[in-house]
């Protein structure tokens, strides 16, 4: 009898407002994002932990504001027209305050990111530090167990997998109760699952848990 090939596929990776889980945690920044052009201030940030939901809103509003997408680390020139601003509190050098600085100066629309409040971004230009503190920010809250639940399903949809909700619900059950913990042992199960060429099930879970 003939099994069937599992092929790795790489993850869809979507960011698309339709793709986008809202919850609690996250329905002030959407509503924010979704009244643009009609802002409060011509910049924004975003703010939270890794895998709570910044980069997606971050390119749900780029696809509205049909804005560049950018990260800190290698910025290094202002960009014309609307942008985002990716990593603001990750960058190790100044090298891209200048430009940053110069597109708030003129009024760019710009929305920025970062994981922590925008007010404790380090910063070499002190009246850079002054606009940081100054910005219509929203912090993205701590995920409950229905956005956990359809985000899992979500990341497993990415990866083209579907799995039975008992699945699911054990691995939430013993993991961290973050959105990173649970992107990461989704793609350590999607890998491992590959490696066996067998499906992601409640026994490789269990197995992957227990290491």
């Amino acid at each position: 009898m003939s099994s069937q090939l599992i092929l790795p596929l790489e993850p869809r990776n979507a960011m698309t407002r339709a793709d986008f889980i809202e919850a609690p945690g996250n329905a002030r920044a959407l509503a924010y994002l979704e009244r643009w052009p009609d802002w409060s201030a011509p910049a924004a940030a975003l703010w939270g932990p890794g895998a709570s939901g910044k980069t997606h809103l971050a390119h749900i509003w780029a696809s509205q504001a049909d804005a560049v997408v950018a990260d800190a680390r290698t910025l290094r020139e202002p960009l014309a027209g609307p942008a985002v601003v990716e990593n603001c509190d990750s960058a190790e050098s100044p090298d891209h305050e200048p430009a940053l600085f110069a597109m708030l100066e003129r009024g760019t629309p710009l929305l920025l990111t970062g994981h922590t409040a925008p007010a404790m971004w380090r910063a070499w230009l002190p009246d850079l530090a002054s606009r940081f503190g100054a910005l219509v920010a929203f912090e993205l809250g701590q995920a409950d167990e229905g956005l956990l639940m359809a985000l899992a399903v979500k990341l497993f949809a990415d990866r083209q997998v579907t799995v039975p909700e008992a699945v699911v619900t054990g691995l939430l059950r013993g993991l961290e109760r973050s959105p990173a913990a649970v992107r990461d042992f989704i793609a350590r199960a999607d890998r491992e699952a590959l490696s066996r060429q067998k499906p992601i099930n409640l026994q490789l879970i269990r197995e992957l848990m227990a290491e």
